[in-house]
């Protein structure tokens, strides 16, 4: 490998070019607003399966941040309206065909919906930026999560034992050490036994179990079990989006906050400061809204089938 050189032919830098492009005139048609957040923080993210890159700023620690959505939420609590950003993000410990420790990402907010409101909207963006439509959003399928268990292994994961959850992953897991928690055993699970079966084309998984709601508000399926409002977005078998119904509740979001804090310390992960700041601007009002990350680089993948970011990016990691 030439190292000095693009991982992406010109073509490729072309289309990525004019795919921005086309993801701008998207939303201006729609007349939501571009904003322009801090990539750097005096806090983070609290979620012990994300890491962020720290770095020193005037002898004080600061971090790069994993994705706009703080900042974007206080600004939706100061009354912008509509919003969307497309930036760098960063993470650390990713690094492979398919992750880049720096990225990417499209995230857009819309106030007065709900989460299937905006599943429509993101299979709208697919479909108007993608190069080859016809190969791509021809399918599409909305599930939900429980159903995906149940069509492609057999049970309920809101009803299983924690266990026989246990034991599953286990058996997938290879010797590979993880916490053993009921959404962890869950994720692994669907990862490599569900991911590997999903229909191609778009396929949307949305009412995640209760354990996986992150920053999702909390509802109740028609079955009466409680689930996260949130989804997540797959072209052509790979994981290109996150949306939620975005929780509003400050109480509740500091609840979570905390118990991720306590579950990084006794996972021994690097501990990291809350951000008090979006908590204030829950507590001074978050207009109800659902919201939605994508990865800008994933879809270019799936667009032009590449093997890898590499193929995507001017310089991957791996060539900087």
């Amino acid at each position: 490998m030439d190292e000095w050189k693009s991982g992406a032919s010109i073509g490729a830098l072309k289309r990525r070019a004019q795919m921005m492009a086309s993801i701008r005139r998207f939303f201006s048609q729609r007349f939501v607003l571009e904003v322009e957040v801090p990539l750097l923080s005096s806090s983070t993210v609290t979620d012990i399966n994300l890491e962020s890159i720290s770095a020193e700023v005037s002898g004080s620690k600061g971090y790069l941040q994993t994705s706009p959505e703080y900042f974007m939420k206080r600004l939706l609590a100061s009354g912008s309206g509509d919003i969307y950003s497309m930036s760098k993000a960063f993470r650390d410990g990713e690094v492979g065909k398919k992750h880049n420790p720096e990225f990417t990402m499209l995230e857009w907010y819309r106030c007065g919906w709900d989460e299937h409101q905006l599943i429509d909207e993101v299979i709208d963006l697919i479909s108007s930026v993608i190069s080859t439509p016809e190969n791509v959003t021809r399918d599409i399928t909305k599930i939900s999560y429980t159903d995906c268990f149940v069509d492609h292994l057999g049970f309920d994961p809101q009803d299983v034992d924690l266990n026989r959850l246990r034991e599953i992953a286990a058996g997938l897991a290879s010797g590979s050490w993880f916490e053993e928690t009921r959404a962890n055993c869950l994720d692994l699970i669907f990862s490599l036994k569900v991911e590997p079966q999903l229909p191609l084309g778009i396929a949307i998984i949305y009412d995640y179990p209760e354990c996986q709601a992150a920053l999702a508000q909390i509802g109740v399926n028609s079955t009466g079990q409680k689930v996260s409002r949130r989804f997540e977005v797959f072209l052509n078998r790979v994981e290109v989006g996150n949306g939620y119904l975005e929780l509003t509740d400050a109480d509740e979001q500091r609840s979570r906050f905390n118990r991720d804090c306590i579950n990084r310390e006794k996972s021994k992960k690097s501990p990291v400061n809350i951000d008090t700041k979006l908590l204030a601007a829950l507590e001074a009002g978050l207009p109800s809204c659902a919201g939605v990350a994508i990865g800008v680089d994933r879809l270019l993948m799936s667009e032009s089938e590449s093997r890898s970011i590499d193929e995507v990016v001017s310089f991957s990691w791996l060539r900087c």
